[in-house]
């Protein structure tokens, strides 16, 4: 069995939630957790940030700053000497260099950002439409069985697609549109999740 986990809420705290508090600005709190519409979400993020002018350094400065949520590495450890594991996320390979160091660079599937010659952000792009889902079909179409973690709307697809999904600290909106999928907590329930698929 592989387990997929998601990154932002599952292992790290959210990132652009850190950077709205950093720079003030309130309109980015908003995350997947909020609009399940994720084209929709990266290019209100972007018109923002090119508004107040803040470059792809800026937020990787408070990138480097955060740490994992506490338990994370040590549930990652755990999770790891019974399985593989994967990181799929809709994260950006330019911000998530630090938390992988953090987190004793686990496997990550992710996209990519391109930025102008001035250091802004100029578009985001996806490794795969859906790939989250895609990825989760790809690794049963090799074999595997398939268990997986999220927290959003944005892991819903990846959820359905593996022959476990579980719900980790999701917020209620979730938990009642998505009833079927058992809810953890903490670290040591999602650990016996996953452990219960064995």
């Amino acid at each position: 069995m592989i387990c997929c986990l998601d990154l932002e809420g599952v292992l790290i705290p959210e990132i652009w939630i850190n950077v709205a508090k950093k720079t003030g600005i309130k309109a980015l709190e908003i995350t997947t957790r909020d609009e399940p519409d994720y084209d929709k979400l990266m290019r209100y993020r972007l018109a923002i940030l090119r508004k107040k002018r803040i470059k792809l350094c800026d937020i990787q400065a408070v990138i480097k700053n955060m740490n994992p949520l506490p338990g994370a590495k040590e549930f990652l450890k755990k999770l790891q000497a019974r399985y593989q594991v994967i990181i799929l996320s809709d994260t950006y390979y330019e911000f998530a260099g630090p938390m992988m160091e953090k987190l004793g660079y686990p496997t990550l599937f992710c996209n990519w950002l391109s930025r102008d010659k001035k250091g802004f952000i100029a578009n985001y792009h996806l490794r795969q439409k859906n790939g989250k889902r895609e990825a989760v079909r790809g690794i049963k179409n090799l074999g595997f069985k398939v268990a997986a973690a999220g927290d959003s709307y944005n892991d819903i697809a990846m959820l359905k697609a593996a022959d476990r999904g579980i719900l980790f600290r999701p917020p209620a909106k979730i938990v009642r549109e998505f009833p079927k999928f058992p809810v953890t907590n903490t670290y040591p329930q999602l650990l016996t999740a996953f452990l219960k698929m064995a």
